[in-house]
């Protein structure tokens, strides 16, 4: 049977100052205000990778890639996502798609949506669908101090024989 698993980030913006670069979708924002995190804050991506290992049911975003992973400080969204879809296989799974709705005032997404979905397919090795919407003005989105953003996944078993190695089967 297939299986669905949910995952949520959010980020505030980071101080003009920072230095940091937006990163949302697998795309680098110019002009656009930074969000702080340990690693490149790309909600989009993290959402995604937290989704599949829903899914999956092996965890999720803080506990393969937290805090105390001081390698993944920094790192970008698109590799975050990439090495969970790597584990998620390795646990057993194919991945069917994942869809990505972004919350937030801006950036707007509409624009370069086909890039941003070619990023996030390509780092999932899966379809990868991207919307966006506001929130009236609620919420930390709402009022322009963070984005935020919820994904789905979908994963489906895959048959293993007696030596171990996937035979590409669902269940």
């Amino acid at each position: 049977m297939p299986r669905t698993g949910i995952g949520v980030d959010v980020h505030a913006f980071a101080p003009a100052d920072s230095g940091r670069e937006l990163w949302l979708a697998g795309l680098r924002w110019p002009g656009e205000r930074a969000l702080a995190g340990h690693s490149d804050a790309d909600v989009a991506a993290h959402a995604a990778a937290d989704a599949l290992f829903s899914a999956a049911g092996i965890g999720d975003l803080g506990q393969h890639f937290g805090t105390s992973e001081p390698r993944w400080e920094g790192a970008a969204g698109v590799a975050l996502l990439a090495e969970a879809a790597r584990r998620v296989r390795a646990a057993g799974f194919e991945i069917g798609n994942v869809a990505v709705q972004v919350i937030g005032n801006r950036p707007k997404i509409g624009p370069r949506r086909d890039e941003a979905v070619a990023a996030l397919s390509a780092a999932a090795g899966a379809p990868v669908t991207l919307s966006a919407t506001t929130t009236d003005g609620l919420g930390l989105a709402g009022r322009g101090e963070g984005v935020a953003a919820v994904a789905t996944a979908l994963v489906v078993p895959v048959a293993r024989d007696e030596a171990g190695p996937a035979t590409g089967a669902a269940r």
